[in-house]
């Protein structure tokens, strides 16, 4: 007994040795790597909601940020001439911005419904704004109320209830993981502009332990850190306490955002965010977010053409997750609570081809080169992490001035999988000999195809397939046994 009860010993010894207490510093911060589960999972929903989704409103400009319709107060406040033309013309110059609360009162939200459409799209995770830059809290925030000094989440407000809890218990019965965006500053905050210190000490860090102490998130996307320092913000404090303390300390992920000189520092404790951008290279763990259209939030002046295509959609997620990433796809929601009917079918759509195609998507890592290029001149590389204009829909169409994207590639263990954006009964891989024994099918297509090799060229013979038997246009070459 007495030997049971020493080995016992040496095992929690050794336990208590392994656990890592991690100090408020990034050089102990970085000790701690980011979960796995979000590298494999590639596809998360954003969702950005809240008392903007009343005006709703922004003046579509491609590659803009002056499009976001959740900038409507800041964008009222800064005097800018799309939006104060609409606002007073539609509202009255008098009419402040705090007064479109009454109107923001979710009486058509239905979270299962929500909740079902995210794991219907094949999206492995979903991040909802807790609250963005105006500060209005979509659970019950004493933290809100109090430094605002009038009812500003969502169970004292309008909607008389936590919309948030609600989201959060859907999601997880469907089964995926629920993160949430946390803005660290506030435009207007009363605190926030008489004293920054005592904002982040009596606001900030009590409401965001409160958030994450209730509802134990898979995902932390901060924001709004461009005013101060990470030092200035605490921010090491802060995750120290993440890390070390709340009930997520093993399994949650973070951002980069955590102060004006962190967006974009490669720790490995936190993703690299790019926004509306062209997204990383494959050495980083980064995640591309951007809306169906320009606006995160949802914007009512947005017609049909300023929505991407389901087509360009998949083609996006494909392109992103060859070179390692992950894409976080925004949703707007409207006041009512309902999710446009147009994005309705955008995420379905992607979701119909994850659902064939998903095995060359999910738990897959970059092959060591992410495109086939076809001859011509190439295109200059656009390595900007916001509004970068790149479309992959365009790199990929032939024309006579420059080269286009012929196949993407991603791996898991031995296969291959090559990516074609449109269907074609002969495939070319160029620079590639198979080991033997491989085998060449479509995913999808229960048949064997035919393979052989032209110089350095693979040649696979797919014309035993017809057009109408590829999901969604793209179409998905897996190499079996490969590499």
């Amino acid at each position: 007994m007495r030997k049971y009860l020493l080995l016992l010993f040496y095992i929690l010894l050794a336990n208590v040795a392994v656990a890592q207490k991690y100090e408020a510093n990034w050089n102990s911060l970085n000790q701690r790597k980011i979960p796995e589960w979000f590298h494999q999972d590639k596809f998360g929903i954003f969702i950005h909601w809240g008392v903007y989704a009343v005006p709703s409103y922004a003046p579509v400009i491609e590659n803009s940020g002056d499009s976001y319709s959740e900038w409507y107060w800041q964008r009222l406040t800064e005097k800018q001439k799309d939006f104060n033309s609409f606002h007073n013309k539609n509202y009255g110059a008098d009419f402040m911005y705090p007064e479109f609360e009454k109107s923001f009162k979710a009486e058509l939200y239905d979270p299962k419904e929500w909740a079902d459409l995210f794991k219907k799209s094949g999206a492995k995770y979903v991040v909802l704004t807790s609250k963005h830059h105006e500060g209005y809290a979509l659970w019950d925030s004493k933290e809100a109320d109090k430094s605002w000094g009038r009812p500003w989440n969502a169970v004292t407000g309008s909607p008389k209830r936590d919309l948030l809890g609600e989201l959060t218990a859907s999601v997880n019965n469907a089964g995926l993981k629920m993160g949430f965006y946390y803005s660290l500053y506030e435009w207007y905050n009363p605190l926030w502009k008489s004293d920054k210190k005592r904002y982040i000490t009596e606001h900030m860090f009590p409401q965001f332990k409160d958030l994450v102490n209730k509802y134990k998130p898979a995902v932390i996307f901060s924001d709004g850190e461009w005013d101060l320092t990470d030092e200035e913000w605490r921010s090491p404090e802060l995750l120290a306490w993440l890390y070390n303390e709340s009930p997520v300390a093993k399994s949650v992920v973070v951002n980069d955002r955590w102060g004006k000189n962190t967006r974009g520092k490669n720790t490995s404790s936190t993703y690299t965010t790019s926004e509306y951008g062209s997204g990383m290279d494959p050495n980083v763990i980064w995640e591309e977010s951007r809306g169906i259209g320009h606006s995160y939030g949802y914007n009512r002046n947005e017609k049909l053409e300023d929505y991407r295509t389901s087509h360009d959609l998949i083609l996006m997620l494909v392109d992103i997750v060859s070179r390692g990433g992950n894409l976080l796809l925004d949703i707007g929601p409207t006041a009512d609570g309902r999710i446009p009917v147009i994005m309705q079918q955008r995420l379905t759509d992607i979701g119909t081809w994850l659902n064939v195609n998903g095995e060359a998507i999910y738990g897959t890592e970059a092959y060591s080169k992410s495109y086939q290029w076809s001859e011509g001149k190439m295109p200059e590389k656009k390595g900007d992490s916001y509004m970068a204009g790149y479309d992959i829909a365009k790199m990929v169409v032939p024309t006579a001035e420059q080269a286009h994207v012929e196949a993407f590639f991603t791996i898991k263990g031995k296969d291959l999988y090559c990516i074609f954006p449109n269907y074609s009964s002969q495939l070319t891989i160029k620079d590639l000999k198979l080991k033997r024994g491989a085998e060449a099918t479509i995913l999808g297509v229960d048949r064997k195809l035919k393979i052989k090799s032209a110089g350095k060229n693979l040649i696979v013979d797919a014309s035993i397939i017809k057009p109408g038997e590829i999901s969604g246009q793209l179409m998905v070459l897996k190499l079996q046994n490969a590499l």
